[in-house]
């Protein structure tokens, strides 16, 4: 039975570390508020009380964190993983960050021998909980290879992005912000139909019946359509970070993203307006009071 650190319990955490029981490996859990590990102990895991408490040697530590500076606190603190992970450990970091944040991580990890694989994910909690979310994989090669099983313990396929580290965050970032803009755009069209007498949802499944016959479209069309914002499968302010770690790397790189800077806008001022705690979504509400829908 191989056994495997996890640290993070929210939403998406709790069902992976509940597959990967699943699937047999022995599971160390930490978070932060220890009470959101009862579920996943119940369910055959260990929970303990530092996050460097999660390391076997030469062991193999998952996270999946809210944000950079978590998940930077994880390593570098006294109590963290990154002293204690040792020659030849490997970090599984599933979370979304920036691209420098897991340039800067590999090399720490590097500099104490042991191995940083960025292994960010698309798919909400009910994917996570359905074993069908979709892995990005960057690093070193023999590392990826390692942390393969653990990484299909929680997913349906797993994208090998090559070794630059920052490489699956990029594409993690990317992919969100054409979420959000897929959002924007589901609304003004749901907008569109409602203001010339259709019924929304009617027109919501004929989008997502012909041309727009996928997930994004499938999954938010039907909220959107029903102005449905909660409960907040992924909030409005973790969108917001995530939009704003897309800006950054376009500022970083010289990427005009005009599209971009539009959806954060909204994201903004739906932030400002209390959404927050929504699902993200929720950014879709502005198009409606726009229209003089709400």
């Amino acid at each position: 039975m191989i056994e495997v650190g996890f640290i993070g319990l929210g939403n998406m955490g709790q069902p992976m570390v509940k597959n990967l029981l699943k699937a047999g490996f022995k599971v160390k859990v930490y978070n932060r508020t220890p009470n959101k590990a009862s579920e996943v102990v119940e369910a055959g895991a260990e929970q303990v009380n530092r996050p460097c408490d999660t390391v076997t040697p030469d062991g193999i530590v998952v996270t999946m964190v809210s944000n950079d500076q978590v998940l930077e606190e994880l390593v570098y603190s006294p109590d963290g993983i990154g002293e204690k992970l040792g020659k030849d450990g490997i970090h599984l970091s599933m979370s979304t960050v920036a691209p420098d944040t897991s340039r800067r991580l590999a090399k720490y990890h590097q500099e104490k021998g042991s191995f940083y694989i960025a292994s960010p994910v698309f798919g909400r909690p009910e994917a996570a909980e359905a074993q069908k979310l979709w892995v990005m994989s960057s690093g070193n090669q023999g590392a990826k290879e390692r942390v393969k099983p653990i990484q299909e313990a929680m997913g349906q396929k797993v994208f090998d992005l090559g070794e630059e580290p920052g490489n699956a965050n990029v594409v993690k970032l990317g992919g969100n912000f054409m979420i959000m803009a897929a959002m924007e755009a589901m609304a003004e069209a749901f907008n569109l139909a409602e203001k010339n007498g259709m019924d929304r949802e009617t027109v919501a499944e004929v989008y997502t019946s012909t041309l727009f016959n996928c997930t994004v479209y499938n999954g938010y069309g039907a909220m959107i359509a029903k102005k449905m914002f909660e409960p907040a499968g992924f909030q409005l302010a973790l969108g917001l970070k995530d939009c704003n770690l897309v800006l950054d790397e376009a500022n970083q790189t010289k990427t005009p993203m005009p599209l971009a800077n539009l959806v954060h806008n909204r994201l903004l001022a739906s932030a400002a307006k209390g959404r927050g705690n929504q699902d993200w979504s929720a950014l879709t509400k502005l198009a409606n009071e726009e229209a003089g829908m709400e």
